[in-house]
């Protein structure tokens, strides 16, 4: 009989996929590390089992169909059944979109959009016949609203959210008790912007405010194990994504205005990784899961705090009301 809970990450070895992995860790908790990069896996297999956890490394580029499901099976043979699957990996190009090759799209599209395609793939085959198991994928803003200098990313996203919500009817409409959820994120601080490809002049940087990768492998760590169908982390989230609802044209227009400077440091020039990126073949070496925005990256969200009480935060508002109605009355 299975006695821990089984997690897959995919992108395991560096950045959010790091935090997560780091989040999981603990007593009754077995992972499986799906990623390219085996120097930075195998660290995080160092630090799992320092820990005192299990974990498997699997090599394995998520834009193959076949290497992601022959995972999930190496995973299940060695670990158990899988209980909690997390998409995670993604690549992009940081340019204009006219000066990005033919190749080069479809390669980030492959591994950030058909990537989580074919994650979610893997674990439903298996989680259908048990009906039970949590498949988290990991969004972005930008899966609402498009900024410049990351059409593949923005595109990748964008289609992720689409597919969940297809998916997530056609669970529903089987009665099915798997749970899928979609965590959309602001800007991080993560190697992401020294590992993938870039052709701006500076090197990139995340849209501020910035928040460090433990943020977000809170909520995703929390979001597989609640029913919430969404969630939206940090504030730049929140207003990215009900800006766009609401005023689109605005949006368009301030991001046109700011984006492309805002995504690219004047104090540094770009480094000979960052002019090549990780699209075709992985890094070497273990980033680790921050980037070098230590200084600027905010380690809480008071957002993603409102957020995770809701439920309690409402009732102590109505508490709280109810008490100044009731001393109202008694004054009248």
């Amino acid at each position: 009989m299975q006695s821990q809970e089984v997690v897959v990450v995919t992108g395991a070895g560096k950045g959010i996929g790091r935090a997560v992995v780091r989040r999981f860790t603990g007593e009754g908790v077995a992972i499986g590390l799906l990623g390219r990069g085996t120097e930075a896996l195998e660290a995080a297999r160092r630090e799992v089992e320092r820990a005192g956890g299990r974990c498997l490394v699997v090599p394995t580029d998520v834009a193959a169909v076949e290497s992601v499901d022959s995972a999930a099976t190496k995973v299940e043979e060695t670990l158990g059944p899988i209980d909690i699957w997390v998409n995670n990996a993604m690549t992009t190009v940081f340019a204009y979109f006219d000066e990005i090759t033919p190749e080069e799209y479809e390669r980030a599209t492959r591994v950030t959009y058909l990537g989580t395609v074919w994650g979610t793939r893997a674990a439903l085959r298996r989680m259908l016949p048990r009906d039970r198991g949590a498949i988290v994928q990991v969004g972005s803003a930008m899966a609402y609203r498009g900024i410049p200098l990351q059409s593949p990313y923005c595109g990748s996203k964008h289609a992720v959210k689409g597919f969940q919500e297809s998916l997530r009817t056609e669970l529903r409409h089987r009665g099915s008790n798997v749970h899928l959820t979609m965590v959309q994120l602001p800007g991080l601080n993560t190697p992401q912007f020294d590992h993938c490809r870039s052709k701006m002049p500076e090197h990139p940087m995340p849209v501020p405010p910035v928040y460090q990768p433990e943020v977000a492998a809170d909520a995703i760590h929390w979001a597989a194990h609640h029913r919430r169908r969404e969630v939206y982390v940090g504030v730049p989230a929140v207003y990215t994504i009900l800006g766009n609802k609401l005023a689109p044209w605005l949006a368009e227009r301030y991001l046109a205005k700011t984006a492309v400077s805002g995504q690219q440091m004047t104090d540094r020039p770009p480094t000979r990784i960052n002019q090549d990126g990780n699209l075709f073949e992985p890094d070497p070496g273990d980033p680790g899961a921050h980037g070098r925005f230590d200084d600027r990256a905010h380690e809480h969200s008071v957002q993603w705090f409102a957020t995770r009480h809701r439920r309690a935060l409402a009732a102590g508002a109505a508490a709280a009301a109810a008490a100044v109605g009731g001393a109202l009355a008694a004054r009248r």
